[in-house]
């Protein structure tokens, strides 16, 4: 089981929207992401800075970022563009962590 962390960032003033569109989230993407072997996804938002910090367990070798070939995924994209930095592709802009710590 990998564990992976990376931040994302959301534009100002885009707080509400983005936590009303996740509590809405679409039942195919959901399937997409276990499919994909992510068994736990965490998303946190440090709302001094609009910095998103997603957490990952993931079975398979890559996360939620890998799967741009997807076209649920690319939809969610399209779909959450307007709130956060995204690449020309509407994929978000993401910073892999190092995890540095754990305690289990």
């Amino acid at each position: 089981m990998q564990r992976l962390a990376f931040t994302m960032q959301l534009k100002p003033g885009c707080a509400a929207a983005y936590e009303e569109r996740h509590k809405a989230i679409w039942p195919e993407l959901t399937q997409v992401l276990r499919e994909a072997g992510i068994t736990e996804y965490s998303i946190f938002l440090d709302h001094d800075t609009d910095t998103l910090f997603a957490f990952q367990k993931v079975t398979g070798t890559g996360s939620s970022q890998d799967l741009k070939d997807d076209p649920v995924v690319r939809r969610w994209w399209d779909h959450m563009a307007d709130l956060m930095a995204t690449h020309p592709d509407n994929s978000p802009v993401s910073r892999n962590l190092r995890e540095v710590f754990f305690l289990k």
